[in-house]
């Protein structure tokens, strides 16, 4: 138990520095930074798949059979991840953005993130449970999508009127949520809950809805041939990183 409780620590807390990453983005022109980012989102759409296909489903699968509560589990997943996506795009207002007046998406963005970054925590300490292969694999899908996301909740807190200081440190404790959640899942299952029967399932539901549902279509709006060429290899190697993992282990 302290292996689980001292990898699941520190992968959380690489994910946490990755909010850092964000003022990389600063130092890029936009269109530059678009190039990198659908190249990053494409890598970790492959990432996603790749985990939930080869690592998780297959766990799950070998250790119990699937059930009924894992079919619920997983559309837990795709429904909790939508309402997130939801509260994070929900938006009004009508006074001008300002250092003074940030724009109110700011603060929903930085909400949404924390619970978004707690449930990531919790994730990783459940793919942990299950084993260390699955647990290092999922939280290497964790940070291929947390790099491009985490650059982009950076600019939209700068956009929205922070200054590019205020946008780090802000960020930064956003992620750290993902401690909490290690923390909460790993204390809770010394109760011998097993909850990783729930979380993986409910990881898997996750990652296809990231993937499908937030990823691709962002993909989708490049339709030049050779760009999308290079998105789908970049795709490819996500998936082969998680195969590489799957072999190795």
């Amino acid at each position: 138990m302290v292996t689980v409780w001292l990898y699941s620590l520190t992968a959380v807390v690489v994910v946490s520095f990755i909010s850092l990453l964000g003022i990389f983005s600063v130092a890029l022109n936009r269109h530059r930074l678009e190039k990198l980012l659908l190249f990053l989102v494409s890598f970790a759409v492959g990432g996603l798949l790749g985990d939930t296909f080869l690592h998780l489903l297959p766990e799950l699968v070998g250790e119990t059979g699937f059930t009924l509560s894992h079919s619920l589990a997983i559309l837990g997943g795709l429904l909790i991840f939508f309402v997130l996506e939801k509260f994070i795009a929900w938006r009004h207002c009508h006074v001008p953005t300002s250092v003074q007046h940030p724009h109110p998406v700011a603060f929903l963005n930085l909400i949404g993130d924390g619970v978004h970054n707690f449930f990531d925590g919790a994730i990783i300490a459940g793919s942990f449970l299950a084993s260390i292969p699955v647990g290092m694999a999922t939280s290497l899908a964790v940070i291929l999508h947390e790099i491009p996301q985490e650059m982009g909740d950076f600019g939209v807190l700068v956009h929205s009127g922070f200054s590019p200081q205020k946008a780090l440190v802000f960020n930064f404790l956003s992620s750290i949520m993902a401690i909490l959640g290690v923390v909460l899942v790993l204390l809770f299952n010394r109760q011998n809950f097993n909850v990783e029967n729930f979380l993986l399932p409910f990881t898997a539901g996750g990652f296809i809805y990231i993937a499908g549902s937030d990823l691709i279509p962002q993909l989708h709006k490049e339709t030049r041939p050779a760009q999308s060429l290079w998105q789908f290899i970049a795709l490819l190697l996500g998936i082969g990183v998680m195969v590489c993992l799957k072999v190795l282990h």
